[in-house]
């Protein structure tokens, strides 16, 4: 067994926690430390990649006030993860630091280290402290966050806090390089839209409609790249067709950064991966925050973009094919809203994120280079 430290990466559910977890496994590799990744069932199939010496698959599951029996089944089930995790802890692993990155997934690994004594962090990647980051807020060492402002926090939290950014993938900083596509009048105005799995029904019922409403002339101009639910493929295919409007439709874009680099506007939720992204490579967006969430965090993400010029953030009531006409129209017959709504996005981004959380990492484990 190598006598380098191991850093112990809890995170999983969704790939908005994995992959900030990747960006900062290879920053900690990079500088000579051991990295493993604690995860659950839902992600353990998508981390063949992830730069892990090993990779522990730990039992989690998300408690639901709607249900008594769901939430004491949930209870249990995080009580057997917490168990497994404090046996790798004891027994195996001896993290020099354990961080976790939000979501249920992280609470056995960081509950674990509260009982073994051992050193944590927490990152919030929203702009509002998450249900489950908010129950380990008074366990961890530290709270790295991925916004300046973050609603939610304890005060008696407040003072171990640190703003870090939210880290991104290697793909979005190679993106990052890529200039802002000119868009010269008359020229072919580029959108991407994309929603996730939980939000692209609602770009394919819109964006489509949308786009109908425009002129001829200007459904001439418009180049659509979308992503859509395999169920809507089809249907949004024909819609373009039908009004002869160059698009490009498909499922999923392992590609996603270079496409976001490579267009002029994006229409997508405000997942905080999201945003990070377009705040590191810098493009302007028309946000949709997912509605229905308890925290709202999507909400204060879009606003922090919002409130700079980098973004419109469209309620998806207010959401419809007439109000989204109106701002792809706007920008046609304006390029520079485009370029102006950029410059504000780059501004807002933190490249160097995953370098500055692993600096937190390594303060808060007592490490050295």
């Amino acid at each position: 067994m190598s006598a380098r430290p191991i850093i112990l990466l809890a995170a999983g559910g969704t790939g908005g926690h994995l992959f900030p977890a990747e960006a900062l496994a290879r920053e900690l590799n990079a500088r000579g430390l051991r990295v493993a990744l604690a995860t659950d069932s839902r992600v353990t199939g998508h981390v063949a990649e992830f730069p892990a010496e090993k990779i522990y698959e730990i039992p989690s599951a998300t408690p639901s006030r709607k249900s008594l029996p769901v939430m004491a089944k949930a209870a249990l089930t995080l009580a057997r993860g917490f168990w497994r995790a404090r046996g790798l802890m004891r027994k195996e692993l001896r993290p020099a630091v354990v961080v976790g990155f939000g979501g249920y997934p992280s609470v056995p690994p960081l509950m674990a280290a509260a009982s073994a004594g051992a050193r944590s962090i927490i990152h919030e990647q929203n702009a509002v402290l998450g249900r489950a980051n908010k129950f380990l807020a008074g366990h961890v060492t530290a709270l790295a966050t991925g916004f300046a402002e973050v609603g939610g926090v304890p005060d008696s939290v407040r003072g171990r806090m640190h703003h870090v950014g939210n880290p991104v993938r290697p793909a979005v900083l190679e993106a990052a390089q890529t200039p802002m596509p000119a868009l010269a009048a008359g020229g072919t105005l580029r959108l991407l839209a994309f929603g996730g799995s939980q939000g692209a029904r609602v770009m394919s019922d819109i964006v489509p409609a949308a786009v109908a409403l425009l002129s001829p002339a200007q459904r001439a101009r418009l180049h659509v790249t979308q992503q859509a639910r395999p169920e809507d493929l089809e249907r949004v295919r024909a819609r373009y067709a039908e009004i002869n409007v160059a698009a490009t439709v498909e499922p999923f874009f392992s590609d996603l950064p270079a496409r976001i680099a490579a267009s002029h506007l994006v229409a997508a939720r405000s997942g905080a991966s999201t945003v990070a992204e377009l705040g590191v490579i810098g493009r302007p967006s028309i946000l949709v925050p997912l509605p229905g969430s308890l925290d709202q965090d999507q909400a204060a993400n879009a606003a922090t973009l919002s409130a700079i010029g980098a973004a419109v953030v469209i309620p998806q009531p207010e959401f419809t094919a007439t109000r989204l006409h109106d701002e792809i129209a706007a920008r046609l017959a304006d390029p520079s809203l485009l370029t102006a709504a950029a410059d504000a996005a780059r501004g807002a981004g933190i490249p160097d994120a995953a370098s500055r959380l692993a600096d937190l990492v390594m303060q808060v484990g007592g490490l050295t280079a």
